[in-house]
């Protein structure tokens, strides 16, 4: 059973694109997005040190220093240590779609002293020293052997001594978070597109083993790359930083029709999906334009009626497996 009490705002805002995911941004740009974040009444905030190489963390800490820290939640990720780039030759990080210096360099360390060394190097990044929840961030690309064996014990551990409130994982992969929810004691888990509107792989394993341990859901990646943040889908959208495969295509368009049918925005339905299941304790969205902030907090506040989630499940388009409160 989870052992923490941390209330996780339902509508969360992922700080990758502050640390110049796919495009760059300014100082005063990224500070745009994250006022437009607060104003809209967002109040949790959610970074990694592999976000632009610690430029999310700076940026973001930067903002929340000036707002008092008891109205956000903050959370940041362990696992990847950025140390100094001996190949660095002047070009940028866009190996990994982010548009800053590639001076330093990601060292996976999943060792206690490791785990804790980051999160001392995340707190000094962010100019702040109350971070609540960590996760530790995509285990099964190093090793989940390992994660299982040092790095969730030693996150178990930060909790016991109070240094964070809360700990978890964020993962792409259903396998790794399954096995990381029944193998340690996790408040929460990060599911970035593996519970959405369009697909909901994580039903299958990672719901149940949530639903036993009681562990809480934070849903990232909710727009699947982008396909469902607009109104009206392209067949030529990125999926999975590749094609989108014919039958997801069809299967777009046929929940596109539902929400049609029942006035509600295609996003707003990918952004309150996940929310009406109950291990589900947040959602949280991207951005990198103050003016998607700001529509994503309208979409997340919209009336959807209940018709549609009934209609969707009636047309397979919700699996049987999916528990809807």
């Amino acid at each position: 059973m989870s052992s923490s009490d941390l209330r996780i705002p339902r509508l969360g805002y992922g700080a990758a694109n502050v640390g110049n995911l796919f495009r760059e941004l300014s100082d005063d740009e990224a500070w745009s997005v994250l006022d437009a974040a607060w104003e809209s009444g967002i109040r949790y905030f959610d970074t990694a040190p592999h976000y632009g190489l610690g430029l999310s963390e700076r940026r973001l800490g930067a903002f929340l220093q000036a707002k008092p820290r008891d109205e956000y939640v903050l959370s940041t990720k362990v696992g990847r240590l950025l140390r100094p780039n001996p190949d660095h030759d002047g070009g940028l990080d866009t190996a990994n779609d982010f548009h800053v210096p590639a001076d330093l360099r990601r060292v996976w360390d999943f060792s206690e002293a490791g785990i804790r060394a980051s999160l001392d190097e995340s707190r000094e990044r962010l100019g702040i020293e109350r971070i609540d929840l960590v996760y530790l961030h995509d285990p099964e690309r190093h090793d989940l052997d390992l994660a299982l064996a040092e790095a969730l014990p030693a996150l178990e551990q930060l909790r016991s001594d109070g240094e964070v409130a809360s700990i978890g994982i964020g993962s792409m992969v259903s396998d790794a978070l399954a096995a990381a929810v029944r193998g340690a004691d996790l408040d929460l888990v990060m599911v970035a597109g593996r519970f959405t509107l369009l697909e909901q792989p994580a039903a299958v394993d990672v719901l149940p083993a949530c639903r036993e341990t009681g562990t809480g859901v934070v849903a990232a990646s909710v727009f699947n790359s982008g396909l469902l943040a607009s109104r009206v889908p392209r067949r030529d959208g990125r999926y999975e930083y590749g094609q989108l495969p014919d039958d997801l295509w069809d299967r777009l368009v046929r929940i596109a029709a539902v929400c049609d049918d029942h006035g509600v925005p295609l996003p707003a339905a990918a952004i309150q999906f996940p929310l009406q299941v109950a291990e589900v304790r947040s959602v949280v969205v991207g951005g990198s334009r103050p003016a998607q902030l700001q529509q994503n907090a309208e979409y997340a506040a919209l009336d959807v009626p209940v018709a549609l989630w009934e209609n969707l499940a009636a047309e397979g388009l919700i699996p049987a497996s999916v528990r809807i409160d």
